[in-house]
């Protein structure tokens, strides 16, 4: 074994005991006879002796060490004098006495201190990203993420969900926010979309009888970006069929309670209240909300029937107000037609003082009621053919009444360690550019690749 303990696994109960630690050279102390290195890796830091009397050889290697060396250190675990103990760590009662060193690799002075103290700008740290995560504030946020992840995933296992993966690779279907699209090679003159949501996948699954499906589903938006926006993130999605809003409400809030519970130890009370989009409108001039008190401070709540359409003024036709599968109010399909302003939706938003966390709906499952919305939508029937004809053919099949949810993962983690911003909890992020600043992507292709794809650029804007 290259190492037999983590750094910060270390403790009295391994006192003379004999270790091998790796990691990197994090802090370093020179009193003439006697050097102390802080070794790091990701469990912590543990206190290194060098002692000139007990072996100068060794002492006097380790001078040559810098910054972030990545070191191989063999020693006997002992407890520190007393007066030097550090209880802030974990491993800060006891100190190893090396015995053997050997470097695994050298290293450039970093571009800053990898100490939380230390106040760096987010340029320069996302420009440094793959340093900024040695920080330990910064790997703990990535942490975090993995175990709500885990946490997540037992939940809807013991939900009787299935975890199910869908095409990244899937068809350009213009509903919402600008695809992101893909040439094909073999296919010329046709695109693949990389997928907004994995929505109509995840509906033909409820048409293919799995029932319960869910996916830690990565998403791509070609939009403007924000603080809490990014062209590709990840969302909790899932779907479920022979339920009502009330059923999908009850899952969502045994997810997100146990994850706060499991990585904040905050319990959240249960339900969380239920107010319509025009309770909110009315009362709060908001379809987000903020209904925190102090005696309700982490303020969940429910926003249900949303409208089912809104006007787009620009393209001059009503548009869908979360997305066009989306079913309406049952008291409203026989009205939608005449009068789109009035008509409802069973669409919900699961928000939290005053940011909305996720969105979700019971979904249309019987074909002719679809087909009605697509023609409120002004889409001609070869325009839908074309776009979701597979869906329709699918409902002809016998598709099961079902409602899903999409959870911000970003954003909900985000909000969970008091992030000011998503890319702090996502390990490379785009600039609000939407360019990588890591590997400087995007990037221009050659002239070689374009030909295979049969694509030319005409004009570049400086």
């Amino acid at each position: 074994m290259m190492r037999t303990h983590g750094c910060g696994e270390l403790t009295e109960g391994h006192v003379d005991q004999t270790v091998t630690l790796c990691g990197w050279l994090h802090r370093r102390r020179d009193h003439g006879g006697l050097s102390f290195f802080d070794l790091r890796d990701r469990s912590g830091l543990a206190q290194i002796v060098f002692n000139a009397k007990t072996n100068a050889d060794l002492h006097q290697h380790a001078k040559a060490f810098g910054p972030e060396y990545v070191l191989r250190i063999t020693g006997t675990v002992r407890r520190r004098p007393k007066g030097t103990e550090n209880p802030k760590l974990p491993s800060g009662m006891v100190e190893i006495s090396a015995t053997e060193v050997s470097v695994l690799n050298s290293a450039t002075p970093p571009p800053f201190e990898i100490d939380d103290a230390v106040e760096i700008s987010e340029e320069v740290r996302m420009q440094w990203r793959y340093i900024d995560l040695r920080r330990p504030s910064s790997q703990q946020k990535l942490i975090l993420r993995h175990h709500i992840v885990h946490q997540m995933r037992q939940t809807l296992h013991d939900l009787t969900f299935l975890e199910v993966e869908t095409p990244i690779l899937t068809k350009s279907t213009p509903e919402g926010a600008r695809d992101y699209l893909v040439p094909s090679r073999v296919n010329p003159g046709r695109f693949f979309a990389l997928p907004q949501s994995p929505q109509l996948f995840k509906q033909l699954l409820m048409v293919a009888g799995l029932e319960r499906y869910y996916q830690i589903a990565r998403c791509f938006r070609d939009e403007d970006l924000r603080a809490d926006r990014q062209p590709e993130f990840t969302q909790l999605d899932l779907e479920m069929s022979f339920v009502d809003e009330e059923d999908i409400f009850a899952v969502i809030e045994r997810v997100v309670s146990t994850a706060f519970q499991e990585g904040l130890g905050i319990t959240l009370k249960t339900p969380f209240p239920r107010i319509t989009h025009r309770e909110a409108q009315e009362q709060y001039q908001s379809d987000k909300p903020d209904i925190h008190t102090e005696a309700n401070p982490w303020g969940f709540c429910w926003v249900t029937e949303f409208p089912l359409f809104h006007w787009d003024d620009q393209a001059k036709r009503w548009d869908a107000e979360h997305h066009p599968f989306t079913a309406p109010h049952p008291d409203d399909i026989a009205t939608m037609a005449q009068t789109p302003v009035t008509a409802r939706s069973r669409a919900y938003d699961l928000i939290l003082n005053g940011m909305e966390l996720g969105s979700g709906s019971i979904r249309i499952h019987q074909e002719s009621v679809q087909r009605k919305i697509f023609e409120v939508l002004g889409l001609a029937n070869d325009t839908v053919q074309e776009r979701f004809g597979f869906l329709l053919q699918a409902f002809s099949y016998g598709a099961p009444p079902h409602g899903g949810f999409a959870l911000g993962l970003d954003r909900l983690i985000a909000l969970m360690t008091g992030a000011p911003s998503i890319r702090e909890v996502i390990a490379f992020p785009k600039t609000q550019r939407a360019v990588d600043p890591v590997t400087d992507a995007p990037s221009f292709v050659t002239d070689e690749q374009l030909k295979e794809l049969g694509i030319a650029i005409l004009s570049l804007k400086k």
